[in-house]
């Protein structure tokens, strides 16, 4: 890995002093200052590497809120209070059109996004004015060069709409001294132009990037962006699902069309049939023997076998990187945010813990040789202990690499939620009963400098789901899309879905959401899906609230309605199953905390009320 440059991080400049320009960042009124940038490729190319680094920190999944993944303001963590309990802020519902929760902005909001795309906008006007001079050194760098800039665009916009919902595509620069009377589009005319954006730049940059210069825009990232924004048009928040209290100013279009679900089968096929010199481009990584237990740096094995060795290596393993990866930030953090969020017993702080909600969503191996969820109707038949969940029956691998529990092994030491420093409830030790796994390797410590690579902003099962739910949506289950997603799971070496899926729709569709977040669990995706498909108000969720409310922390499959978490605490019982340190334990579920999530206002975030000051045709949105 030592010789890639990854352009979308941390990237060496081509040329001396192109980095430090920041023409970028001042306003058009120097013409003799932007004819001088425009009139030499080298200064205009270092334009591209700072939109680059912009991007990076414009959509970070460890750290999405400056300190915190988006993990904690879901039913996937809870965060520590650390930063000023940044996700707590937002879980008590402390955010609004006034300001964000103090601390939490990295880049991800409105006017930074704005400002990026300006950028963008300053660049290719800039190129056609001047008309730019191409690489002497290199003939068709310029052509590249401008579309990523048109990717960049699409991106931003993207970004936009995943967070804001409605907003105004901008596509020029902007005069400071002219009327600020910007409106809002709808949501699937916006989609129309991220689309055209992105052809635009597939037209332009190259089919695979290698060597130096892997990690730049190609044609695959293009792709993915529109397959993602076309599944995100046909998802029930814009296309037939009811908002309550909705004030969207195009609600009118957002009634259900068959044919949003079309149009994302079309965009997300087109990337997993995308081929490169005849061979598909995307693959899933597959590397290291069958059931090989991950190991430290010293060979040993640090987990108990329980960690496979395949599922560590996606996320780092260049072979995965290089094929699966469709689009990414590398580098996002390094040796502290590890650290962070460790047990205490590891110096760690535990900054994100797991809730019992997403531990619920890894199935178990049932004795056909199936996949089946711990709350299904079979469960407790088919030998499912919730008083020893972790071990009465087989789970989901991929729940071993993700979390820790009461009686895992982590560093060669048995995780002790009961007693000691990682007791529930200790100084800097988890309030769940969990601490989170995914992404650490044993061998690392704290105090050793690395850096992390990934997650990944868009990985191939991410489309294989898109195009799963998108036939199941228009033509049913079928057999392509069940031997896909086995696939994906078969690489995890979980049990396939039952044969029952291919007879019911809705079958189907809850294995789909069962296994986009299982295997995109903290990638920050969670945030986005649980709106798109708007479960905080689903007459679905709301039922099982109202039972789950009646009832307590005992009743579950729990309500996906962001309103409250749960947890999993050991009790000393002399039945119980799992043994530490000669003591007898059953698992217990407990009610952490109520959350704050009315609907609508927090399906969208807020318009700032000074943005709105300076552009009064803005329209807020929902709630707010």
């Amino acid at each position: 890995m030592k010789n890639i440059n990854f352009l979308f991080g941390f990237i060496i400049c081509l040329v001396m002093n192109s980095c430090s320009d920041d023409f970028l960042d001042k306003k058009p009124d120097d013409r003799m200052d932007e004819q001088q940038v425009f009139e030499r490729y080298n200064k205009v190319d270092g334009l591209v590497t700072k939109i680059y680094e912009r991007a990076k920190f414009a959509n970070r999944p460890l750290v999405f809120f400056n300190h915190f993944s988006t993990a904690g303001v879901t039913d996937e963590c809870e965060g520590s209070t650390a930063e000023k309990s940044l996700t707590n802020v937002f879980n008590a519902g402390g955010w609004s059109s006034m300001g964000m929760p103090d601390r939490s902005s990295c880049g991800q909001y409105w006017w930074d996004l704005y400002d990026n795309i300006r950028k963008t906008n300053v660049f290719l006007e800039g190129i056609k004015k001047y008309n730019t001079p191409d690489n002497i050194l290199n003939e068709g760098e310029l052509k590249m060069r401008t579309g990523e800039v048109y990717f960049f665009r699409a991106y931003f916009h993207y970004l936009l709409i995943r967070m804001y919902g409605e907003v105004p595509y901008i596509n020029r620069t902007i005069d400071p001294q002219e009327t600020m009377d910007f409106k809002k589009e709808s949501y699937h005319a916006l989609v129309e132009k991220i689309c055209a954006d992105a052809d635009s730049a597939y037209n332009l940059v190259p089919e695979r990037w290698l060597s130096t210069d892997f990690g730049r825009v190609e044609k695959g990232a293009c792709l993915g962006l529109k397959a993602m924004v076309r599944w995100m048009a046909a998802t029930p928040m814009w296309n037939g699902g009811t908002m309550p209290d909705d004030t969207r100013q195009f609600k009118a279009e957002y009634t259900y069309d068959k044919k949003r679900w079309e149009a994302a089968k079309v965009a997300s096929k087109a990337l997993l049939d995308f081929k490169v010199g005849g061979t598909a481009r995307y693959t899933l990584y597959t590397g290291d023997a069958d059931n090989e237990t991950f190991k430290n740096d010293r060979g040993k094995d640090e987990n108990g076998s329980k960690v496979y060795k395949r599922l560590w290596n996606m996320y780092y393993d260049m072979n995965s990187i290089t094929n699966e990866w469709v689009w990414f930030a590398t580098r996002d953090k390094s040796e502290g945010w590890q650290g962070d969020c460790y047990p205490p017993t590891a110096q760690g702080s535990s900054r994100q813990m797991p809730v019992q909600e997403q531990v619920d969503e890894y199935e178990y191996v049932g004795p056909d040789g199936y996949g089946y969820p711990v709350y299904a109707d079979r469960a407790t038949t088919d030998g499912y202990d919730d008083g020893n969940p972790y071990a009465s029956v087989k789970r989901d691998p991929r729940f071993h690499r993700d979390i820790m529990y009461h009686g895992a092994i982590f560093k060669n030491s048995t995780i002790n939620t009961a007693e000691g420093n990682n007791r529930i409830g200790g100084g800097n030790a988890t309030t769940t009963g969990y601490y989170l796994r995914k992404f650490f390797k044993e061998g690392w410590n704290r105090d050793q400098g690395f850096i992390i690579n990934g997650p990944a902003i868009w990985r191939l099962p991410e489309f294989i789901y898109i195009y799963a739910e998108a036939v199941n949506e228009t033509t049913g289950p079928t057999q392509e899309i069940y031997d896909l997603i086995n696939q994906v799971r078969a690489r995890s070496w979980m049990a396939p879905m039952p044969p029952s899926v291919l007879g019911s729709k809705e079958l189907m569709n809850q294995y789909i959401q069962r296994e986009r977040r299982v295997e995109l669990f903290y990638e920050n995706n969670r945030i986005w899906s649980s709106r798109l498909y708007l479960e905080p108000s689903s007459s679905t969720e709301l039922a099982k609230e109202t039972q789950w409310m009646a009832q307590g922390a005992n009743y579950w499959p729990y309500p996906k309605c962001q309103r409250a978490i749960h947890g999993m605490r050991p009790v000393e019982d002399a039945n119980g199953k799992i043994v530490i340190n000669g003591k007898k334990y059953r698992m217990e579920r407990y009610k952490i905390e109520d959350r704050v999530f009315v609907a609508p206002r927090h399906y969208l975030f807020p318009i700032m009320d000074d943005e709105i000051k300076r552009t009064p045709s803005l329209v807020q949105n929902p709630g707010w």
